[in-house]
């Protein structure tokens, strides 16, 4: 299994599509840093007051609230909307389905015909994938408001090093389930369609829907999009680690074992 682990991660950091993905979502960060740092200077919204914009107080209190954020809660803002589980989802989804489209997995089966040894393998390297993303979009979302004229009061490393290890677990596991789905289906369209859905939440706000609806309890909490816009609450900066680790957990077992079963099920 370690030789696999160890091949897999070779390919990861020589395939364009794990370049590109980290290319989009440098790229993506920046530009909404950007568009933030405008929208909160009241220079420009006195500009476009001038210029016959409609600016009103509420458009001034909300550029004062972005200005005096701190580092995190700016940050959160972004991320915790679920953007770097979509980038997740879909980077998984297309590297683990190359074994397929290529012809490779019919190799590596050949050469390790234990079908569980693949998968814990490919659950590393997710675990390895999501770690590099999540890293890369805390870091940029952290530097990036300095380089377009912002000065958010700052947070302590210890902080900022609590939030990255939270964040990364949810995403491990998020990256576990476009996983699990391209063992089920073979094929990418699935997995890249679920993680814009799921990973940009409307799987919750259904969910919560219909469980106003019938009643339920509050079960779209421990949803993983859920569970990464609760890592860090700006009000009370309350980090809900036993919940994280807990829903990662039981997550990460549900898409393992089903990744499990799909290979044990289906011939290569």
């Amino acid at each position: 299994m370690l030789n696999m682990l160890c091949m897999d991660l070779r390919r990861l950091f020589r395939s364009r599509s794990f370049k590109i993905i980290l290319l989009v979502t440098a790229v993506l960060i920046l530009m909404v840093s950007m568009m933030v740092a405008i929208v909160s200077d009241p220079e420009t919204l006195d500009d476009m007051s001038t210029q016959g914009a409609e600016i009103d107080e509420i458009d001034r209190q909300m550029s004062e609230e972005i200005r005096s954020m701190p580092q995190l809660d700016l940050a959160h803002e972004t991320l915790g909307g679920g953007f770097l589980l979509i980038i997740t989802g879909i980077g998984v989804t297309i590297f683990v389905n190359s074994d397929f489209s290529s012809g490779f997995i019919k190799n590596t089966c050949c050469a390790q015909p234990r079908r569980i040894h693949y998968v814990l393998a490919k659950s590393l390297a997710a675990g390895v994938y999501s770690g590099i993303i999540t890293l890369l979009g805390v870091a940029l979302i952290l530097i990036a408001p300095y380089l377009f004229g912002m000065h958010p009061l700052p947070n302590s490393i210890p902080d900022i090093l609590q939030y990255l290890f939270w964040m990364w677990l949810p995403h491990w596991a998020f990256a576990l389930m476009a996983l699990a789905l391209v063992l089920l289906t073979r094929s990418s369209t699935l997995g890249i369609i679920l993680s814009l859905v799921a990973g940009g939440g409307l799987t919750a706000v259904l969910l919560g829907t219909l469980g106003k609806l019938l009643h339920w309890p509050p079960l779209e909490r421990y949803l993983l999009a859920s569970i990464v816009k609760g890592v860090y609450i700006p009000q009370s900066g309350i980090t809900q680690a036993g919940v994280i680790l807990a829903c990662t957990i039981v997550w990460m077992v549900i898409y393992g074992l089903a990744g499990l079963l799909a290979m044990e099920k289906r011939d290569i």
